[in-house]
Parts: structure tokens; C-alpha cells; sequence
């Protein structure tokens, strides 16, 4: 498949579609109960905000906030604990709308993406309208509302979707582009983080104007080749990246931070149990597999150490995984040391189709695989959680998984 960018690049259309406050909405649209109120998706004391919707962020709360900041700053506003399977199930499904008008569908994360439509338009219209239908589906189907930026180049049409947010298109024709770029912060400029942003301000370069009359060399000198050369280019509007579809996770994780701090060993390894399973049933989902297990512990002075182990052949199953998981774990000899925080991460992923199934010492030739395998299937039908190893399920606490009818 070649690109249809290669033939007309200036010509070209890109989309990004950002939905407005992605798990908060989710929340909303589960529970109709929280539509009109301020919602938090965060819990634990020592939590931290993941999403808020509009009416909480007019209080100053925004994602990466310790929840017990947040619960000062609206104590009325409802915080709702994060369901990251049901986000990766939404996002499926408008990944899907997404791919139903272009098969150049570049995710950025669960509830973002660049869509290259320039191929689209003879049979779909315009960009403009591509983007209202994408609209007009995900708010049907969803439930949820996005905001879309559309431009001739990845720049640009995400700095529109972002000054079009909640529920709003907002499309930079060519010709319009300095006149909407110049005028913006340097901050704004993609890549340009706390740091380069002070030092661009001690450069007495206050918007991308600034930017983009100021030498090529005089930035290069300041900020390093890549760095310069590449803020003068987008100073100037100028981004030839292509909208790239598929492109591979690099990992998939899952961590945790208690409530309270834990030296229980036990407890601690029941929850990389969970974290496992909850990392590994993603890696069969997505039909991945990983060579590189990781483990990250946190304690209690917020020191972090982290360890991991690279194996001879990839592997997706959740015991199997498990079992580098403790070894890991338990190589560290912690003596009981107070943690508030652990994780697992699955890097150097690949196809599963392509990999060729290890055999380990000792493994029966029927078993675990297959155990998986029907979970995933029943975690399909009834709901994530409704089939779980029995070291994860509480005593004498029933667990009634939610069934979609």
C-alpha cells in the first residue's frame, strides 16, 4: 500500500481527533447519574488525577495531580476509580470509526490519533466533513464527544484540535497557517517541554514569531542540532512527517500505588499477580508478545528501583510471566522494606504469529495456555474480572462479574 501522501503532499489532509476528557466521559456515559457534576477519575489518598472533566477542571484540577490536592480543591466533585480495560474497550471501538474512513490511522494514545483522509475525499468529501461524520459517530455510537484539528500537516492539525477544545473542529487551510502558528506561545510548540521552554524564555523568545526569526544557527547553538533545527522548521509550519498506521506498542505496564505502604511479602506479590495478568491479557489481546520483563518498586521515601530480565524467546502467558515477575522480585531481598508502589512492563514486544512457542522445562503439555486462553474468552463474554487466578480473589467476599446484555 503506498501512501497517499507521496504522490500530492501538498494536497494533503490529516485529522487529529482528541476525545474531551477521555475517562472522565466514559464515567459519565456508564453512570448517567454523574452527567452535570464534576468528576475525577482518581482514587486513594495517595492517588493521582488521571482525568477530570470540564466542570471539575474549572475548580484547577488537572490530570497528574495528587488526588488528596484535587479532593481539597472540589471537595463536592465525585472521584470515580479508573476501569482501564473498559478505556482500551471504547478506544477499540473508535479506533475502528477511525479506520472506517482511512486506513492511515495513527494512534498517539487511547483517545487520540493523526488520520491521514487525503486519499478519502473523492468518496468522503472533504476534510471538514470526514471530520464531521467521524463526529457525528463517535458521539452516536460512544456516547462521548471529540474535538477534531484539521490541516495539511500533523503540526498543525494537532495545535487546532487543541484550541478547538471540548466538542470542536477547527481547520488551518495552508495559506492561514502562520498567520494562526505565529502568534502562539513557545510552550505550544510540540516538544517543547519545561525545560526548553526557560531557555527559550532566557533567550527573550516569548512566541513561535520569536522563533521563527531567529537564526537556524542561533537555535542550534542554544538547544543542539536536533533540537534547533527542528523548532525553526516547525516555527515556520514546516512538518513532513507522515501519518504513520500501526506502528508497534513499545510496551505495555501496569503499576500500582497503595493506599497505605505494605512490607507484607505476600500481599506485595499477590499484587504482581495482578498487575501480570491485567499486562499479559492486554499483550494476547493486541496478539503481542514480549522478550523483556521489568519490575519497579517504590518505597516509602519515594526511592525507585527497578529490574529486568530479557529472555530467549517471547512469551505472552500470564504464569509463565508471573514466575520472572517473583524471581525478580525476590532477588532484590528486601527484608521486608515498606513499598507504596509497584509495577510490571512488558518491552521488545512482537507479533505472536511470528514467534515460535518456547518450550519450558518441566511445562505440561496442556495446561496454563489453554487455562488463559478460555479466560480470555470468558473475560470477553462477561467481563474482565469474572474469571481470575484464586490467589486474587478476597475470602469470603463474592464477586459478581458485569454482564452486557
Amino acid at each position: 500500500m503506498s501512501n497517499p501522501r507521496d504522490e500530492n503532499a501538498h494536497l494533503a489532509t490529516i485529522l487529529h481527533v482528541d476525545m474531551d476528557a477521555f475517562y472522565a466521559s466514559v464515567a459519565e456515559k456508564d453512570d448517567p447519574t454523574l452527567r452535570g457534576k464534576a468528576v475525577v477519575v482518581g482514587a486513594g489518598a495517595r492517588g493521582v488525577v488521571l482525568s477530570a472533566n470540564y466542570q471539575a477542571r474549572k475548580f484547577g484540577i488537572r490530570a497528574a495531580m495528587p488526588v488528596s490536592r484535587a479532593r481539597r480543591m472540589a471537595p463536592t466533585a465525585t472521584f470515580v476509580a479508573p476501569e482501564h480495560e473498559r478505556y482500551s474497550e471504547v478506544s477499540s471501538h473508535i479506533m475502528e470509526i477511525f479506520r472506517s474512513v482511512s486506513p492511515w490511522v495513527e494512534p498517539l494514545s487511547l483517545d487520540e490519533a493523526f488520520i491521514d483522509v487525503t486519499g478519502s475525499r473523492r468518496l468522503l468529501g472533504t476534510g471538514r466533513e470526514i471530520a464531521m461524520k467521524i463526529r457525528s459517530r463517535v458521539e452516536a455510537e460512544e456516547g462521548i464527544t471529540c474535538s477534531v484539528g484539521i490541516a495539511n500537516s500533523k503540526f498543525i492539525a494537532k495545535l487546532a484540535s487543541g484550541h478547538c477544545k471540548p466538542n470542536g473542529m477547527l481547520e488551518i487551510p495552508a495559506e492561514r497557517v502562520l498567520d494562526f502558528l505565529h502568534p502562539l506561545p513557545v510552550s505550544d510548540i510540540w516538544g517543547v517541554g519545561p525545560k526548553t521552554n526557560e531557555e527559550l524564555l532566557r533567550l527573550g523568545l516569548r512566541t513561535v514569531s520569536d522563533i521563527a526569526h531567529t537564526p537556524r544557527e542561533t537555535l542550534i547553538r542554544a538547544l543542539g542540532e536536533s533540537a534547533g533545527a527542528s523548532l525553526f522548521e516547525l516555527a515556520w509550519g514546516r512538518d513532513y512527517r507522515d501519518v504513520a498506521p500501526d506502528e508497534p506498542d513499545k510496551s505495555i505496564s501496569a503499576a500500582e500505588t497503595f493506599g497505605t505502604d505494605i512490607d507484607d511479602p505476600e500481599l506485595i506479590l499477590r499484587e504482581f499477580l495482578r498487575l501480570t495478568e491485567r499486562a499479559t491479557s492486554r499483550l494476547r489481546s493486541r496478539n503481542l508478545s514480549a522478550k523483556t520483563i521489568s519490575i519497579k518498586v517504590r518505597f516509602a521515601d519515594f526511592r525507585t528501583i527497578s529490574r529486568s530480565k530479557t529472555l530467549d524467546s517471547a512469551i505472552d502467558g500470564t504464569q509463565e510471566s508471573y514466575e520472572v515477575v517473583r524471581k525478580l522480585y525476590e532477588a532484590l531481598k528486601l527484608d521486608r522494606a515498606r513499598l507504596r508502589l509497584v509495577g510490571v512492563s512488558f518491552e521488545s514486544l512482537r507479533d505472536s504469529s511470528q514467534s515460535h512457542e518456547q518450550l519450558f522445562l518441566g511445562e505440561r503439555e496442556k495446561g496454563w495456555r489453554e487455562a488463559e486462553a478460555a479466560i480470555d474468552q470468558a473475560s470477553a463474554r462477561f467481563g474482565k474480572g469474572s474469571v481470575r487466578p484464586a490467589r486474587l480473589v478476597r475470602p469470603g467476599v463474592r464477586e459478581s462479574p458485569k454482564i452486557d446484555e
